[in-house]
């Protein structure tokens, strides 16, 4: 009888935060291919994330879990970290990807807009990293965050927004020391590698194009591409984040 050679991934489990849409879903493909067997978290994709499933399953058996959450309830994140670690009996990545993305312009910011964003993206990182990093001790493992080029360049009329991301910026540079030796914390901040969803004028795409080095967009599987670098590839890389984006933190204002 042959076996398949083994795999880079093979035998880690990965948590993906919001992994059932978009950037998730290419990260997940990506280390899923490699042999990852993945957790993937959705709050209301859940079609989506059970449809990633199924094919993830269909091309290998028993490879993907798909659990419910609601990032902002901060009691319930030890939970969420309890069912992927009982999907497969271990954890070794949490990767914490789920993000909300709107304008909050000075003058209409309300509370509740403010939690909101802090709240999924940066208080939650924060407390599934709390409760991920036992297990990550005993695995040597890895938490990936994440962040935005906005972290670096604020983008007009969403500070909230901006100010949540350089928290997140921050925080992976403050658990990379706390969590040391034993767990690797480290972040990519992607560029126009996804337009968010909803209208938005073409003008600005191009201008915003227009401001990175490279004059074009990138793709998800970009970011999934650095995700896997970071994972896999950098056993000696911890409080960095790896900016995605073109060179549009170089490209000008």
């Amino acid at each position: 009888m042959t076996h398949a050679p083994a795999r880079p991934l093979d035998g880690h489990v990965v948590l993906i935060t919001g992994g059932a849409r978009r950037l998730g879903a290419a990260i997940g493909r990506t280390l899923h291919a490699e042999g990852a067997r993945l957790v993937v978290h959705y709050r209301g994709s859940r079609a989506a994330a059970e449809q990633l499933a199924a094919e993830l399953n269909g091309a290998r058996e028993g490879s993907c879990a798909t659990v419910a959450a609601d990032l902002l309830e901060v009691a319930a994140l030890p939970g969420l970290v309890a069912a992927a670690i009982q999907a497969f009996g271990r954890l070794d990545v949490l990767i914490n990807n789920a993000s909300t993305f709107y304008p909050t312009p000075v003058g209409e910011i309300t509370a509740a807009a403010f939690d909101d964003l802090i709240g999924t993206n940066l208080r939650a990182p924060l407390f599934l990293a709390q409760a991920a990093a036992p297990e990550l001790r005993l695995r040597r493992g890895l938490i990936l965050n994440l962040v935005d080029i906005h972290a670096y360049r604020p983008l007009k009329r969403h500070p909230a927004y901006c100010a949540a991301k350089a928290g997140l910026l921050m925080l992976t540079q403050s658990l990379a020391r706390e969590l040391g030796p034993h767990v690797r914390v480290n972040g990519i901040a992607p560029g126009p590698v996804l337009w968010p969803e909803g209208e938005m004028d073409g003008d600005l795409k191009a201008r915003i194009l227009e401001r990175t080095a490279l004059k074009r967009m990138g793709t998800p599987e970009d970011v999934a591409r650095a995700a896997l670098f970071l994972v896999r590839d950098a056993p000696y890389v911890t409080g960095q984040v790896l900016p995605v984006d073109g060179g549009r933190t170089v490209g000008g204002l």
